[in-house]
């Protein structure tokens, strides 16, 4: 089994334990961080595609003249997110399972790419960020909301200590955000137009990586 498949695979399951219970434990603490990200995709344009919707805590802070697409590699909390849409008659909202690593849609279906709290978390985030590019068009945005440190000092040293106890709830303490910055920068073609503090006080933090303009 490759290491990719075995880390999705132990994904699923700390999904399906948290599927239940998610939306009691994150829905406080994320909320501005889910609302601010919305704003910021519906301002970059109508075509959105949410990447790990989980149980579906962003899709209301979507304005309702919004095509939201959101996908998920668990089929448990896509299964929550249809319930929660269905129940708040969220009709510009779809949802499909789907892995980050490999998206079914055509090149140029979106105008802003989100992911909420989930890049920390896909196995190989450059992989993803590179089928996100695909899928955006010229001018569109990638907008990150997640925990990320710069390494720095004793904060830097605590989030590394705690990577492999994290992990095992579905977070990462240990993401730097220059990863994400190097991958604009080796691409040549995005921009970190913005790095944004979230509630509670900074802890978490928004990337927006703005695509360049480019003919056709």
């Amino acid at each position: 089994m490759s290491e990719l498949r075995s880390r999705a695979e132990d994904q699923q399951k700390i999904y399906q334990r948290w599927a239940p219970v998610y939306d009691r434990v994150y829905r406080g603490i994320l909320r501005d961080g889910h609302r601010k990200l919305a704003a910021l995709a519906a301002a970059a344009g109508t075509d959105i595609l949410e990447i790990g919707v989980g149980t579906g805590l962003t899709l209301g802070h979507y304005p309702r003249h919004c095509r939201v697409t959101g996908i998920d590699i668990s089929k448990h909390m896509i299964a929550r997110a249809r319930e929660k849409a269905k129940r708040e008659k969220l009709e510009h909202v779809q949802l499909e399972v789907m892995d980050a690593h490999a998206l079914t849609f055509a090149d140029r279906s979106f105008d802003a790419v989100c992911l909420p709290f989930v890049i920390t978390l896909i196995p190989e985030p450059e992989r993803a960020l590179d089928e996100c590019a695909r899928v955006l068009r010229p001018g569109g945005e990638i907008i990150l909301a997640s925990k990320l440190g710069d390494g720095a000092g004793l904060q830097g040293a605590i989030e590394t200590a705690l990577a492999p106890l994290v992990r095992h709830i579905g977070w990462s303490s240990a993401f730097r955000i220059h990863r994400i910055v190097a991958w604009a920068e080796r691409r040549g073609d995005f921009a970190a137009a913005d790095i944004l503090p979230v509630f509670p006080n900074g802890f978490f933090k928004i990337i927006r990586l703005k695509q360049r303009g480019l003919a056709g």
